[in-house]
């Protein structure tokens, strides 16, 4: 294919232009997300898309390399890269700009990313992110306030019902790394673990096999699993996870008891950079995430934990918002009837030339009403 070949609506794999009414409808849902942010105190910060490669891929942003577009800045001869995710900006704003301000900080964020390659579930290469950090305090507290912070502002657009699927990340790779697994039966054990094969984890797993099955076993509620898992021997840096999950679990319940919360101590996909509890968010009976996160090393070695929501799925299952009622003013309109009408919640299209029947034209500029007379008439009643 020639640059003469390529229509002018085709976009690259993974991209698409976003129209009306959808484009308000994401904008409004994102702002309400915000707004559901900053009423537990998260104030907004806004990283730029582009960074110096050596700063953006710095920290945790290391474990975003392989899905970060780059290019030369061709003023300063520097590598660039494109942000593949919002949270290690964060990271750097709070080492950097933010390094006095007092801790716990606790940040929010909304833009879109950019990423290399989508998979096969989840195609799309830009997306939006909507989220919080919650930067300088360690403890199961901070754990269970994003999660919460999280799942209040899913709320806000009207997601009340969601379930919290919490998971450590970092349990089953620090069990592997230790065990005397041969290289060809490590990645069979990580392909079964991968498809909770109870069979293969058994036939691989070697030592390992009674607890990792264990761990396999305990996916589910979150009560009945951690239970399990307190019956469950196992080596002291992990008894140290599992007990900090079992406390945030309690954090939350202490807070929110009737929220949903199950756990998955042997899923780790995905979680590039995350040190301890994390979690992915769900609405039941609906398929896809509506946002994860979890807790990770900030830059100058800060604890740090954080949500990110996605608002290109949120928007399929959430309240509509309310969008501006369309009204046409015909041409030669008094001034003051466009300036009454937007205040009172309307989008005023204005007639540019005059027209022989105004209703027609309002029904063609997609107008809900005109006004005739410094009155409203529904086009309906025409």
């Amino acid at each position: 294919m020639t640059d003469l070949d390529i229509h002018p609506a085709l976009l690259p794999a993974g991209f698409e232009d976003v129209l009306p009414p959808a484009a308000d409808i994401e904008a409004r849902t994102i702002e309400a997300l915000m707004d559901g942010f900053a009423r537990h105190g998260y104030q907004r910060v806004k990283p730029p898309l582009l960074e110096f490669e050596e700063t953006l891929l710095s920290g945790s942003g290391a474990a975003m390399a392989e899905q970060t577009f780059r290019l030369m800045d061709p003023e300063s001869q520097l590598m660039m890269g494109l942000r593949a995710d919002t949270t290690p900006q964060i990271a750097r704003i709070a080492a950097t700009r933010l390094a006095a301000a007092a801790r716990p900080l606790r940040l929010s964020y909304a833009g879109q990313c950019l990423l290399v390659r989508g998979t096969q579930l989840a195609p799309e290469r830009q997306m939006a992110q909507a989220g919080i950090e919650l930067i300088g305090f360690d403890g199961p507290e901070a754990d269970a306030e994003a999660i919460l912070v999280a799942a209040s502002a899913l709320a806000s657009v009207g997601i009340e019902r969601i379930s919290v699927d919490l998971t450590l990340p970092p349990l089953v790779p620090s069990l592997l790394e230790h065990a005397a697994l041969s290289a060809p039966a490590a990645a069979r054990l990580a392909i079964a673990l991968d498809r909770k094969d109870a069979a293969g984890i058994a036939a691989e797993a070697g030592p390992l096999a009674a607890l990792l099955l264990a761990l396999l076993a305990a996916a589910g509620p979150a009560d009945a699993g951690l239970d399990l898992l307190a019956a469950t021997a196992m080596p002291a840096e992990s008894r140290l996870l599992i007990d900090r999950l079992a406390a945030t679990v309690h954090a939350i319940r202490a807070r929110t008891p009737g929220l949903i919360l199950t756990i998955d101590p042997i899923e780790f996909r995905g979680y590039r950079y995350h040190t301890g509890v994390s979690a992915s968010l769900y609405a039941p009976g609906r398929q896809g995430e509506l946002g994860r996160g979890g807790r990770y090393v900030s830059n100058e070695g800060e604890p740090a934990t954080g949500m990110t929501l996605y608002p290109d799925i949120i928007q399929r299952i959430a309240r509509r918002p309310i969008l501006r009622r369309r009204l046409y003013l015909p041409a030669g309109s008094d001034p003051a009837w466009g300036e009454r009408f937007r205040a009172e919640g309307y989008a005023t299209i204005a007639g540019l030339a005059p027209v022989a029947n105004a209703a027609a034209e309002a029904r063609r500029l997609d107008c809900e009403a005109y006004v005739a007379g410094g009155s409203i008439t529904p086009i309906g009643d025409q």
